[in-house]
Parts: C-alpha cells; sequence; structure tokens
C-alpha cells in the first residue's frame, strides 16, 4: 500500500463515522498548491458552501495558495458562507491528512469564524 492508498483508507474510516453521526461535514483537501474546503450535506449529495484558494478574488489577495496564510483565508470564507447557508455545527473530515499545518491552520479559523465541530 502507497502514501495516498493509506491516506485514503483513513478518509473511508473517517466518512463511515461522520455518515453514522448524521452530520454535516466540513472536507478539506489539500495539494501541494492549493487548498479546498466544502460544507457537504448529511446525506452527502449536496454542496452546502465551498471555498478554496483558486477562487479568483481570494488569488489576488495570497502570495502563494499553499501555505498557513491561504489556509486560514480559505478557513474564514468558508465558515462566512456556511453561517449564509445556516450551518452552525459539522464534522470536521480532514480527507486523511494530518491535523498539521495548512489543515489545522483552516480549522482553527473556521472554529474562530463560528462554525463548531
Amino acid at each position: 500500500m502507497n502514501k495516498k492508498d493509506s491516506r485514503l483508507q483513513r478518509a473511508r474510516q473517517t466518512r463511515a463515522r461522520i455518515a453514522l453521526q448524521g452530520a454535516v461535514r466540513l472536507a478539506v483537501h489539500r495539494t501541494n498548491t492549493h487548498i479546498y474546503a466544502q460544507i457537504i450535506a448529511a446525506a452527502g449529495d449536496r454542496v452546502l458552501a465551498s471555498a478554496s484558494t483558486v477562487e479568483a478574488d481570494l488569488r489576488k489577495e495570497l502570495k502563494s495558495g499553499s501555505n498557513v496564510a491561504a489556509a486560514v483565508a480559505v478557513g474564514k470564507r468558508i465558515a462566512e458562507r456556511a453561517k449564509t447557508a445556516g450551518v452552525e455545527t459539522v464534522a470536521f473530515d480532514r480527507s486523511g491528512f494530518r491535523y498539521h499545518g495548512r489543515v489545522k491552520a483552516l480549522a482553527e479559523a473556521a472554529r474562530e469564524g463560528g462554525l463548531k465541530f
């Protein structure tokens, strides 16, 4: 099993636990160049809100899409959009990534923005 398969296996285990809870989830995906966040409905069939470093207005503000500052900006933005969608409580789905660095920064910024998880 390679590194990617191990991460995907961890992600499946987490998503199975979240599905049993029946909670709305905040899914995070991290690449070498960008970070993405989505608020996904409890049924898993709809994206209620999304934010990423790929968005044009956010790219103008940031020097790079692959640092902690970019993750904080995305975390704040996803919290704002979740509130406008009427979501306050979520389950954090880190997609098998370690809770460290950019993933941790996004989670803490989302908490500061008002999301509870």
